[in-house]
């Protein structure tokens, strides 16, 4: 059974994620409205957000115990190039109560040894890249995670959204034009070929918050195979 997913994000009103002053305050206190066991977030959306280097610098991440009664969500990360090292500065944040590793068979294994010598939880799924649709089976079995938020830039949104693992999207409007050429959207993946992969949706909630923000929550409506 899959948990229910739901993309979360800023975008400008030509669809940018990049490029103008974000309200990091506004977005978690929207987030925070929702009852969600894990956050899934891209590395470059993780070293992005708390300003961490990947290199192989950092290596002396903390041996730490494990609050099993720890009510914040599980952070969950994709990272089959093995280039996260310091997991500890992540914890120390204390906006997540562990931290779940998502690897394929093509992960390093050096890598797969340092996880394990951390006491950093990872699971093996997929080949080349990590299987999506299995590892949110394996949330939901594994971790009882019913619920799960998105953070990330638009390729792994594109990769969710097209392989319709996707519930719901919710996002913050800012009146702000950015322009540029080749912008950084919400959802980045190949063209289509025909308007039959194009997803519909379902307007769930709109409101307008502060500084002229607007707030949309959509329905994603499933294919129909």
């Amino acid at each position: 059974m899959l948990p229910k997913v739901i993309i979360f994000d800023n975008i400008s009103i030509d669809g940018r994620i990049d490029g103008f002053s974000i309200d990091n305050e506004l977005y978690y206190h929207v987030a925070n409205e929702w009852s969600l066991d894990a956050v899934l977030m891209s590395n470059n959306t993780l070293l992005k957000k708390f300003q961490l280097k990947h290199s192989n610098e950092g290596t002396d991440c903390k041996v730490r115990e494990v609050n099993e009664i720890d009510n914040r969500p599980l952070l969950v990360v994709p990272d089959s190039q093995g280039r996260i090292r310091i997991w500890d500065d992540v914890l120390e944040t204390h906006f997540f109560g562990d931290i779940l590793v998502l690897c394929s068979r093509s992960t390093p294994q050096e890598y797969l040894d340092f996880l394990e010598e951390k006491y950093i939880k990872y699971m093996v799924i997929g080949y080349d890249e990590v299987n999506l649709g299995t590892a949110l089976e394996e949330l939901n079995l594994q971790f009882g995670v019913k619920n799960l938020r998105v953070e990330s830039g638009g390729k792994l949104n594109g990769l969710l959204l097209r392989d319709d693992l996707v519930d719901e999207v919710c996002v913050l409007i800012y009146p702000n034009l950015v322009g540029g050429i080749s912008p950084d959207s919400i959802y980045s993946a190949p063209d289509l070929n025909s308007k039959e992969g194009v997803l519909d949706l379902k307007l769930l909630k709109m409101e307008k918050l502060k500084n002229e923000i607007i707030l949309l929550h959509y329905r994603v409506m499933k294919y129909q195979f």
